[in-house]
């Protein structure tokens, strides 16, 4: 017999050789038919993994994060199989568990339309009432090369191919089904109780546009179908929301095939709520210290060489230019930093002189695969707030602090501070082409960053691999409408490129000093946050921030003058007001007033005009009668303080 220690603290005795599964069945019949895999000793384990005495124990159900991940990748198992008992020519590519769901990757003659996805289910729901045992088992890498051929697999051929000597080499099988796979998986198909086939698009092999173009299935699955009910509901409410659809409707944003993908075109609407947060931004950051610059929107291939772009972004940019036959190369800017280097180095520098903050409102260029753009918030031209942060030392903590203050301030202030998580952004020393700097570097400079987020308190997640080239970061995560995660915010620390550039200080026992750089936005890129908004208002923006607040509607045409005036008191206030005097029924003007989530409507008739009040009505529907002196003090206070 063995004893395995459970999550609360308390022992059970098993028989030795007892596997995960036995563990939960000895708990109670319940546990075993939710379970989904298990903590064993800390580190994620399947269901069929053998335990030993002393293990500590913690059953993971769906609904944890890595639960739900492992209940998907085998859903997504469950329908290659089905494709492939359907269309048993289609090769396989790829298919994770995704937020929210899984895709798989195909490549076939088929046309996977909504009539073959409902045949795709149906296969897929036989493959569940199967109970298929789901089997792990290893291969050396000759013999999984040779295993993959037979299967006249190409593309996991060519996954296997590219694995490091002597990585193990795991595949899954269930009932006549295997697949390569690094796990982990359910330990039966039974399990997936309840799933649905969402949507098809293309996708190329491995992201490169070079490579050929694949279906991909994307899904999503439930333990039960009340689960998956709830969530295909929130799914259609979440496209109603979709900034890409109702940021056209509301007209904030177009595209032109002429101009070209990912440069979308900002009408009037979205113009002014931009330049809205930019004001507030600029006029925010000059309060905290922060000095405006202006650079250039491009710049000599030299400066991006010297920084590490060229090396490590140059596919992410747009260069003008051949290297071999002209004297110069220019490329549109990724990124100010090194550019705002070129402010700091403009003169000598005292240890007086920190910190010192460079901001700009930065138009950047990134040349993003076509397949990887979405309306604003992936884009190839957009405006960031962005800003350098040059300083001692001992400067470093107070100046990230301020920083994340900043960034908290504004994403409060706009509503989204309750939708955003935080990732610290590591390097992945495994991959050293993609980075500059020693091991040692990196290891102070995450070791600083480290101690300066636990002292702020800050609940994060470690993304290894995420970091930038040069320095870990910060990154305010948020997701869209559709759990599609983006980053918004980044703050990031960065001790190697100063030494690069020669930007130096003079400190107090007359050294000179590489200063540290915290490179950082405040409110991100504007598109993104723009497309954000739209989501999470669904288009009814914020007093403050909506491009239109007041329409003013007369009922009759002699209630002009009157509401004429009114426009002009508005005005003068600085409030963006507008006058709908058509010659259409006030029910109809009002309607559309609502369609287009005009924050208020000011209807004026007889009653109105003779008392000199007006009529307000809010885009809810609710109305309220008041003098006009009432109503701008209104909109003022609401204003002033950024009332959502």
């Amino acid at each position: 017999m063995i004893n395995v220690v459970l999550k609360d603290g308390s022992k059970l005795e098993l028989e030795d050789g007892s596997r995960v599964i036995d563990a939960a069945v000895k708990i109670s019949e319940g546990l075993a038919r939710a379970s989904v895999a298990a903590e064993v000793n800390g580190e994620t384990a399947e269901l069929t993994a053998t335990l030993s005495d002393g293990d500590t124990l913690n059953i993971l159900t769906f609904t944890s994060e890595e639960g739900a991940r492992i209940f998907r990748h085998t859903t997504a198992h469950i329908l290659a199989q089905a494709v492939k008992r359907l269309y048993p020519q289609t090769k396989l590519a790829i298919g994770p568990a995704i937020d929210d769901g899984f895709y798989y990757d195909f490549d076939t003659d088929v046309s996977f339309t909504q009539d073959v996805l409902e045949k795709i289910e149906e296969e897929m729901k036989k493959i569940v009432k199967e109970k298929l045992p789901v089997e792990r088992f290893t291969l050396p890498r000759d013999e999984a090369i040779k295993f993959m051929q037979e299967k006249e697999e190409p593309y996991k051929v060519q996954l296997i191919e590219e694995l490091p000597e002597g990585e193990e080499i795991s595949f899954y099988r269930q009932g006549e089904f295997t697949d390569l796979c690094a796990g982990l998986h359910l330990d039966t198909t039974g399990k997936v109780k309840s799933f649905k086939l969402t949507q098809v698009a293309g996708a190329y092999w491995k992201g490169n546009e070079k490579n050929k173009m694949l279906q991909r299935i994307y899904g999503t699955s439930f333990p039960d179908k009340k689960m998956l009910t709830e969530y295909l509901e929130r799914m259609e409410e979440a496209k109603k929301r979709d900034h890409n659809k109702l940021g056209r409707e509301l007209e904030y944003f177009t595209t032109s095939d002429l101009i070209g993908q990912g440069l979308p075109i900002l009408l009037p609407k979205g113009a002014k709520v931009i330049q809205l947060m930019q004001r507030f931004v600029e006029d925010e950051e000059a309060k905290r210290g922060w000095q405006l610059t202006k650079t250039p929107y491009m710049a000599k291939s030299d400066l991006y060489k010297l920084s590490g772009h060229w090396d490590h972004y140059k596919d992410g940019m747009f260069v003008m230019g051949d290297e071999e036959t002209d004297k110069e190369v220019f490329a549109l800017r990724p990124m100010t930093c090194p550019f705002q280097y070129q402010a700091y180095l403009n003169r000598g520098r005292s240890y007086r002189d920190l910190p010192l903050r460079y901001d700009e409102t930065s138009t950047l260029f990134r040349n993003e695969a076509s397949g990887e753009m979405h309306g604003l918030i992936r884009v190839r031209q957009f405006t960031i707030s962005e800003g350098h942060l040059m300083c001692r030392p001992d400067q470093l903590e107070e100046e990230f602090k301020s920083c994340l203050e900043l960034a908290i301030y504004m994403l409060k202030t706009l509503g989204l501070l309750e939708d955003v998580s935080y990732r610290f952004s590591q390097w992945d020393p495994s991959d050293r082409e993609k980075y500059i700097g020693t091991e040692e570097q990196w290891d102070e400079a995450q070791g600083t960053m480290q101690k300066i987020l636990d002292h702020l308190g800050i609940d994060y997640k470690i993304g290894i691999g995420e970091a930038a080239f040069y320095g870990p970061k910060l990154d305010i995560q948020i997701k869209n409408v559709f759990g599609k995660e983006d980053t918004l915010i980044t703050i990031q620390v960065d001790q190697m490129l100063a030494e690069k550039f020669g930007m130096v200080y003079t400190d107090k026992d007359g050294t000179k000093k590489n200063p540290y750089i915290i490179h950082r936005t405040s409110i991100g890129c504007y598109e993104r946050t723009l497309a954000l908004l739209i989501e999470k208002y669904a288009g009814a923006f914020p007093l403050w921030l909506a491009p239109e607040q007041v329409r003013v509607m007369p009922i009759i045409d002699k209630q002009g003058d009157y509401c004429a005036d009114l426009v002009n008191k508005l005005k003068a206030k600085g409030f963006r007001v507008e006058l709908d005097d058509r010659n259409e029924k006030i029910g109809y003007r009002i309607r559309e007033a609502q369609m287009e989530k005009i924050p208020y409507m000011v209807v004026i008739g007889d009653k109105e005009t003779e008392s000199g009040h007006v009529n307000v009505r809010n885009r809810k529907g609710e109305s309220q009668d008041m003098s006009a002196e009432e109503f701008i003090a209104m909109l003022t206070e609401e204003v002033e303080t950024k009332k959502r």
